[in-house]
């Protein structure tokens, strides 16, 4: 069995493949990559043995800029990707492919490779966010605004279809076209097709009655990993109390200003020394101060456990691996599905949501000042205690069941299950 694996997004969207693909290998499948060509992402992938197969630009040209991107660039952006994945997953197809899972930023384009190809397709998720639900509104996207004072769901969710049609339809149709398929007419419910996965813990992210559509949740795909933290870190973490961690990830240009400073000095506050992920955004140090120590790409699994609370986005990814290490957080979500995870993290008992992307000395003095407390170091043990570690074995044997998920295929009349073996 070989599978293609798809996703254009930051670490978040291409670590849990990487889980996934590891699964795979260990059923005896084949699995390939096809995710953006970034050094970091390279680097992951070869550290667990699956291979990268390049698509688009990088994330971090996009990204890592002084401003974040505009509209015009997400309209210019959408299209590329769109005609980037008609290419570099029918090459990938070239050797055989039993089935393409897609996943990341509106991967148009990767069912419709599935379609002409006549093999199962499955769309994953990693929240329910964007999936249309009478439970709230359709989050920002490119594209017209949708309708002010408008109270009715389903209208707003009609108009946020269209916004995904102004970004991807003309691409994507002509993709189709040429290589003899029809047109599409919703593009977002065409590349959600009718059961998509989500790959989000059930405590963390629970789905029932959140959505529209039949979720199946896997369980978050999580890459157990093993590595040893650099003897420096061993050495500053031996040193003291535990510290504080704080790192935004990829939010390069979304970071709040002066972060660092911000956050060693509301440290500080407490008597707490500061761990600081770099990260994108090439948050360092602020003075010569031995409390302080810049780490760059690390074992976040095994460091979240060694911290007293970590400050952070509240990416999905990084969510999940504090609250499986039962740190303490304080959110402060800045994009995209982020203020969810930090209303979660609160509602949870587990930490706090900062109020705002742009956090103060004395507001996050006051937000570390709630999770230093007993009790949420208590409930972030105990949630910790019930997040299951199993989402990417789960995942992967789904591929090999009969009834996988796949579109209309021309040259199978029925949805069967993939080849065992090539």
């Amino acid at each position: 069995m070989r599978v293609l694996l798809t996703s254009w997004g930051s670490r978040g969207d291409v670590e849990p493949l990487a889980a996934l693909a590891v699964e795979l290998q260990r059923l005896g499948a084949e699995a390939a990559v096809c995710v953006p060509p970034d050094e970091d992402f390279a680097a992951l992938l070869e550290r667990v043995g699956v291979p990268l197969v390049p698509l688009g630009p990088t994330v971090k040209s996009i990204v890592a800029n002084p401003k974040p991107p505009t509209g015009e660039d997400a309209f210019r952006l959408a299209p590329a990707l769109v005609a980037a994945r008609f290419e570099t997953l029918t090459a990938a197809a070239a050797d055989g492919c039993d089935a393409v899972l897609a996943t990341g930023l509106m991967p148009a384009g990767a069912r419709d490779v599935a379609e002409k190809l006549g093999v199962p397709y499955v769309f994953a998720c990693f929240h329910t966010l964007g999936i249309p639900s009478q439970h709230h509104r359709p989050g920002r996207r490119p594209g017209p605004p949708l309708s002010e004072g408008e109270t009715d769901l389903r209208v707003l969710w009609k108009e946020d279809g269209e916004r995904v049609n102004g970004l991807y339809a003309e691409a994507l149709n002509r993709g189709r076209a040429a290589i003899g398929l029809p047109p599409v007419g919703n593009v977002r419910e065409h590349v959600f097709g009718e059961r998509p996965w989500l790959a989000a813990d059930a405590v963390l992210c629970p789905s029932a009655g959140m959505t529209d559509l039949d979720l199946l949740q896997t369980g978050a795909w999580i890459l157990p990993d093993g590595r040893p933290l650099p003897a420096e870190l061993e050495a500053f973490l031996a040193a003291g109390e535990p510290p504080v961690y704080v790192g935004f990830g990829s939010m390069a240009s979304y970071a709040p200003k002066d972060a660092a400073r911000v956050a060693i000095e509301a440290s500080r506050a407490h008597g707490r020394r500061v761990v600081v992920g770099s990260g994108w955004a090439g948050l360092g140090s602020v003075d010569d101060g031995g409390d302080c120590f810049v780490v760059g790409e690390v074992n976040q699994q095994a460091l979240f456990r060694r911290v007293a609370a970590v400050v952070h986005h509240g990416g999905a990814g990084t969510t999940t691996t504090a609250s499986r290490a039962g740190a303490p957080q304080v959110v402060v979500p800045l994009i995209a599905d982020q203020p969810y995870w930090a209303a979660r993290v609160a509602e949870l008992g587990i930490g706090v949501a900062h109020d705002g992307p742009t956090p103060t000395v004395e507001s996050l003095s006051a937000a570390l000042g709630a999770v230093l407390r007993p009790e949420v170091r208590g409930s972030a043990a105990a949630v910790a205690g019930t997040i299951r570690t199993d989402g990417a074995t789960v995942a992967a044997k789904l591929l090999f069941e009969p009834r996988a998920p796949c579109p209309p295929a021309p040259r199978r009349p029925a949805c069967r299950a993939p080849r065992r073996t090539r």
